[in-house]
């Protein structure tokens, strides 16, 4: 599978937010979003999903226009984790994870024992299976985002859109989620596309990554060619130190004092 962006631009009235962007992004590859605040990656997500359609240019998958697609058929296709999602009723989390099955389940119907089965499945990976009759609002803010990150692996699609998916979670959730989701990558040819704010966490886990300043790419490839010191000050404006750590088999990123 293949998302097109071509030559698109989104504007908050008359605050331009997406400028004139073009990328390609193919399955089997994790991708990262990593720029300063306001450089447009929550809305680049929005346009990917659907949520909001650009102004100009367009989205496409594998040749046909996002537009042309239907809310149901983009939910078959896409996942969206985000950083803020309020969930206010009091659903158990078993009913929570059961949403992310409703694009697959039949009008009128009644879930199968195939989307039960997700659903248990999901729970153990996401190690959440003691909250399942627990109310989610009355979850801690680290395990309802596990909650609602699952409900987005239930919905079992070819591509996961994360926007600061792990914010709210500590580091041993936050590794064993990256874990699961880069498994899917290379062994179910998943395409995930993040947002992240740690350079290390996008270093470490991307295939490719993508720099954005002011709504625009500055920098899309590997780690290794767009995680640079000279790439990190011109977009974030501050100087850092960029070596290899052969213990993550990655690039790590320090900061010297500012």
């Amino acid at each position: 599978m293949k998302i097109q962006l071509k030559n698109i631009s989104y504007a908050y009235e008359t605050e331009q937010v997406v400028q004139d962007l073009s990328a390609d992004f193919s399955s089997g590859q994790f991708y990262s979003l990593v720029g300063p605040n306001g450089s447009g990656k929550t809305t680049l997500l929005d346009l990917i999903s659907g949520y909001f359609a650009p102004d100009t240019g367009a989205v496409s998958i594998d040749g046909t226009l996002l537009s042309a697609l239907s809310k149901l058929d983009i939910a078959r296709i896409m996942a969206l984790v985000s950083q803020d999602h309020a969930i206010e009723f009091p659903f158990r989390v078993s009913q929570v994870l059961m949403m992310g099955r409703h694009p697959h389940i039949p009008r009128f119907s009644q879930p199968s024992r195939k989307d039960y089965d997700m659903i248990r499945r999901v729970m153990d990976q996401c190690r959440i299976s003691h909250l399942e009759n627990r109310r989610i609002n009355e979850l801690s803010g680290g395990e309802r985002q596990r909650c609602v990150f699952a409900r987005a692996l239930c919905q079992d699609t070819p591509v996961l859109l994360l926007d600061e998916a792990f914010s709210n979670m500590d580091i041993r959730h936050t590794l064993q989620m990256l874990a699961m989701v880069k498994t899917a990558v290379k062994e179910q040819g998943k395409m995930v596309i993040s947002v992240f704010h740690d350079l290390n966490l996008a270093a470490a886990w991307s295939d490719g990554i993508v720099m954005l300043r002011d709504g625009r790419i500055q920098a899309f490839g590997p780690p290794d060619t767009v995680m640079t010191p000279q790439m990190i000050q011109a977009v974030f404006g501050v100087s850092a130190i960029v070596e290899f750590n052969p213990h993550i088999q990655a690039r790590q990123v320090c900061y010297p004092a500012l």
